[in-house]
């Protein structure tokens, strides 16, 4: 028995795994093209391609899966949304969005050309800098990038950022409702917006990144579907804007450092720190795809110097081969480009490692003196680290108690647990923290 297309009709596993790659693999791109043909209507766009995947469903049941399935999922939504506009009789531009609709469900098979290809990358990029609107609060183009671009639900991004799932759907309304008040153009920005506005979509990808490779809460000190989802939205912008050093900067940190994954947790669950870590353990296709995308990265943004980093520690034979004072050099050129307290840190720990313990202890001592980073965590957990390696243990165990009160991530007070019992016993209660 075949459907009416000639297609013989699919068991329902069959369908299901079709419905599920091509969301998988085309839905970023025909949410794209939709938003573009519905002038900007986030919400419509989405609703719309909600319901043909559903249909798609029944139907690739029925009548098997078409050759085109991309293709057909953007015939369908369409045509839902075409439905949803005869039904609602509010909108002011209904009658022009219905008649561009109505125009283009007349192509339903054109012909895929190297224009219609290029026309599919703009739209993805227009979707991206929309998402990554400056006007948007940065809480809010994160969600609302891994709601749109993503395809996350709002339970999965809720879940991911610790947050209840009604506030979560709430902040991704807003962006949208923002979008459309406040008439964001959705639009790749002019050639001399560019760098600004791609600056702003790299950090976007980066905090996605960041926040799953080291969770700020709960009770994982990694959240891989994040990890995942940055890494997988960082190739789609190196394929969009092959040009540009910094996405291939951006895209070799995540894999450099996303390689070590299965290492940076023990078989207990607890943390395991670098020079503990396992080689074995680290997906190595990973790296040499990293490796790859940072030798595309050729102008020393602050992106590739972080891979550059990162690329040292997983290049060195074994912990004591690390070439540290490298990586200091590479810290203080990070420094110049884009300071920050975090950079800072980092750049007074390699120097600790190359120098000694006493030489990254200067450094931090000016760090320590800003009261804007008293309650910032990873200054006193690298104190106490430095005081440690340097025999102060009194001071240590302050510096580690005080690193305690201000985290919140299980595995990251249970490490620092560790650490301060492994100080000599009679300093493992030295009294009140310093603050």
């Amino acid at each position: 028995m075949s459907g009416r297309d000639g297609t013989r009709p699919e068991s329902d596993d069959a369908a299901a795994a079709a419905v599920d790659r091509v969301f998988r693999t085309e839905r970023t791109a025909v949410l794209a093209t939709l938003i573009r043909q519905l002038g900007g209507d986030f919400q419509l766009a989405e609703d719309a391609l909600q319901e043909a995947f559903a249909a798609a469903l029944t139907a690739w049941r029925r009548d098997g899966v078409p050759d085109r399935a991309g293709a057909w999922i953007t015939v369908a939504a369409r045509r839902r949304a075409v439905d949803r506009l005869r039904r609602d009789r509010s909108l002011a531009d209904r009658a022009a969005r219905l008649a561009e609709l109505v125009r283009l469900d007349g192509q339903e098979h054109p012909p895929v050309t190297d224009d219609a290809v290029g026309a599919l990358d703009d739209d993805r990029l227009r979707l991206i800098f929309t998402c990554c609107h400056p006007a948007l609060d940065p809480n809010t183009r994160v969600a609302l990038t891994l709601r749109t671009v993503g395809g996350l639900t709002t339970r999965e991004i809720a879940r991911a950022f610790l947050v209840a799932e009604p506030t979560m759907g709430k902040r991704i309304v807003r962006a949208k409702r923002k979008i459309a008040t406040a008439h964001i153009r959705y639009r790749i920005p002019a050639q001399t917006e560019l760098p600004d506005r791609l600056r702003g979509v790299l950090r976007v990808i980066y905090l996605i990144f960041n926040e799953g490779y080291s969770a700020g809460d709960g009770d994982r000190l990694v959240r891989g579907e994040l990890c995942g989802e940055a890494i997988r939205l960082g190739r789609l912008l190196s394929e969009l804007l092959p040009g540009e050093t910094e996405v291939w900067g951006l895209l070799a940190l995540m894999l450099l450092n996303d390689a070590r994954r299965a290492a940076r947790v023990g078989a207990d669950g607890g943390y395991v720190s670098l020079e503990d870590q396992d080689p074995a353990l680290w997906d190595h296709d990973r790296i040499r795809e990293g490796l790859r995308a940072l030798r595309r990265a050729t102008s020393p943004g602050p992106y590739q110097l972080q891979a550059a980093i990162a690329a040292l520690h997983l290049q060195a034979s074994a912990p004591t081969g690390v070439d540290w004072a490298r990586i200091a050099q590479l810290y203080d050129a990070l420094a110049q480009l884009a300071p920050s307290p975090v950079v800072a840190i980092n750049h007074a720990a390699s120097v600790a490692f190359a120098d000694g313990p006493r030489a990254g202890l200067a450094l931090l001592e000016p760090l320590l003196e800003d009261t804007r980073l008293a309650g910032y965590q990873p200054l006193h957990a690298t104190h106490a680290e430095l005081l440690r390696r340097d025999a102060d243990v009194r001071a240590a165990a302050r510096a580690y108690e005080r690193a305690l009160e201000l985290t919140s991530n299980a595995l990251e007070r249970t490490e620092l647990l560790r650490r301060l019992h492994g100080l000599p016993a009679h300093v493992q209660n030295p009294g009140p923290a310093a603050t």
